[in-house]
């Protein structure tokens, strides 16, 4: 069995059922750019880089593979028999997606120029850094090590105020998509007023 969907950072295990007397080994390969690739006769052809075998294992009924870039692989496991003759082999396929995303969430309301913040929930593999921006300003925080990351914004706003995750980044990738909005909302400070004493 192997899930056909993988995300980056993310460790998939595939798997074999055991027949009598069989021994199994594995090979991967980033997606071919030649349409008559021929995965019986060619050996597995991705680089560490792209993903690998967890532990360095390539043999027996399981494996786990770290996908680290984004795109189409292929696995290939060979059964052999007692005598070490290749008699069955399987192909496979992988959709490896970019696993690093980020949404933001704003504060209750809160009056103009008082404190605020934001809270940003991310998904990936640590360290992340990303970038967010209110439409006219950005700001990139780095080193992020856990998630949620609390943002404090001192003084806050003086009006009501979108912001949005433009990038951000894990040890795997980019992800460039934009964020879905989030608004600050702020309520005016009240007139200032005489006070009368009597």
């Amino acid at each position: 069995m192997a899930q056909n969907v993988a995300r980056t950072g993310e460790t998939s295990t595939l798997s074999v059922e055991q027949q009598p007397g069989d021994t199994y080994t594995w090979e991967l390969y980033k997606e071919p750019t030649d349409p008559n690739f021929n995965f019986v006769t060619e050996p597995g052809e991705t680089s560490p880089g792209y993903a690998e075998f967890v532990g360095g294992t390539t043999t027996g009924t399981t494996v786990n593979i770290l996908w680290k870039v984004p795109g189409i692989y292929f696995f290939k496991v060979n059964a052999l028999n007692i005598t070490g003759c290749t008699n069955n082999l399987k192909i496979g396929i992988v959709e490896v997606k970019l696993g690093v995303s980020a949404e933001i969430e704003a504060s209750p309301v809160v009056c103009a120029g008082e404190t605020t913040s934001l809270t940003v929930i991310l998904t990936g593999t640590a360290p992340w850094e990303y970038t967010y921006t209110d439409g006219t300003n950005s700001w990139t925080v780095t080193n992020v090590l856990t998630s949620p990351n609390v943002i404090t914004i001192a003084p806050g706003p003086l009006i009501t105020t979108e912001y949005w995750i433009t990038s951000v980044k894990d040890q795997f990738g980019t992800n460039t998509t934009p964020s879905v909005k989030t608004t600050q909302q702020i309520n005016p400070l009240p007139a200032p007023s005489i006070i009368y004493h009597r």
